[in-house]
């Protein structure tokens, strides 16, 4: 096959987008994930992607790529929280923690309400738990509201992620995917062998294909960084305090105590009943004969006694 002068450039213009590309294929794997306090994420503002776009790099059209000269860089926090809390009524607290979600700007991703059991005797209790996302800038005012439905808040915990280098590294990535774009779809206008249009667009498919992917993944960070998730266990009131004597709540060790106690006096309740069912009809179908065989003995040993006395008693006389 003959190789034209047009042709080589076309060729030497298709490494040199594909040159372009790789930079920023090379930098596909993810960067690695800083976890912080949630003291240490609210040192951040949390801004949207937006924000963070104004102040980001900009294209350097005379070196064919892009620059960081950003003075100013907006934070990406991801936050979440996990809450356990004592409720009343757990089916109820889950109708009412949707309904915040939904105040919130927020929606429900999963809920259930199962029945459980507790404590030696099996008691059996309705136990619940429910995920949902809220507006970040309104996670602090969903977790009063979610707090204020509880008796006893169990356990509680807010957690952030810093995402910004990775958003930052998928930005440029991105950007770089686009400009080989570019410059494929100008090289193809320019082809005129069917061979080189075909290879264009193969490359031109990998290079769409990696734009897709970056634009998922962020994505997939905007909207986390956008809507908190709020993960509830909710735990049944009689479950955290299953006894109850007069309005006193023994814990721990008491509890404990009074707990054998309850199950000592079920052991005799059910040796009563084993005695009064069981022992009781055995016992007088075997201890009535035995009773008036032993009376009928003992008389007769009685009358055998009085009998000897009775000739004692007249020997002198004789």
């Amino acid at each position: 096959m003959k190789i034209t002068g047009n042709r080589i450039s076309i060729l030497f213009l298709i490494v040199l987008t594909l040159l372009l590309s790789a930079c920023s294929t090379a930098g596909m794997a993810p960067a690695m994930e800083r976890s912080m306090d949630y003291e240490e994420a609210m040192a951040y503002p949390q801004e949207a992607p937006a924000a963070y776009n104004e102040a980001g790099a900009s294209y350097d059209d005379a070196s064919g790529g892009y620059n960081g000269s950003a003075s100013v860089v907006e934070r990406m926090v991801i936050r979440n929280a996990n809450l356990s809390l004592v409720v009343a009524d757990p089916e109820k607290s889950v109708e009412e923690i949707s309904s915040i979600a939904t105040q919130m700007g927020g929606y429900v991703i999963s809920s259930s309400v199962y029945q459980t059991t507790y404590g030696q005797q099996n008691i059996p209790v309705t136990r619940g738990s429910i995920s949902i996302r809220v507006l970040s800038d309104s996670l602090d005012n969903a977790l009063a509201e979610i707090k204020d439905l509880a008796i006893e808040v169990d356990s509680e915990s807010v957690t952030g992620e810093d995402v910004t280098d990775q958003y930052t590294d998928l930005q440029s990535q991105l950007r770089n995917s686009q400009a080989a774009e570019e410059q494929l779809l100008k090289i193809m206008d320019s082809a005129t062998e069917t061979e080189d249009v075909l290879q264009i667009f193969n490359q031109l498919k990998m290079v769409r294909e990696e734009i897709e992917v970056l634009t998922g993944r962020m994505e997939y960070l905007e909207d986390s960084a956008r809507l908190s998730q709020i993960q509830i266990d909710l735990i049944p009131d009689e479950m955290s305090q299953p006894l109850q004597i007069g309005g006193w709540e023994p814990k721990g060790t008491a509890r404990d105590a009074v707990e054998a106690l309850v199950g000592a006096l079920q052991f005799i309740a059910e040796a009563g009943i084993w005695f009064v069912i069981c022992v009781v009809p055995v016992g007088l179908i075997l201890g009535v004969p035995l009773y008036f065989a032993f009376r009928a003995i003992n008389r007769k040993r009685l009358a055998k006694k009085a009998e000897r006395e009775a000739k004692k008693a007249e020997a002198p006389q004789a």
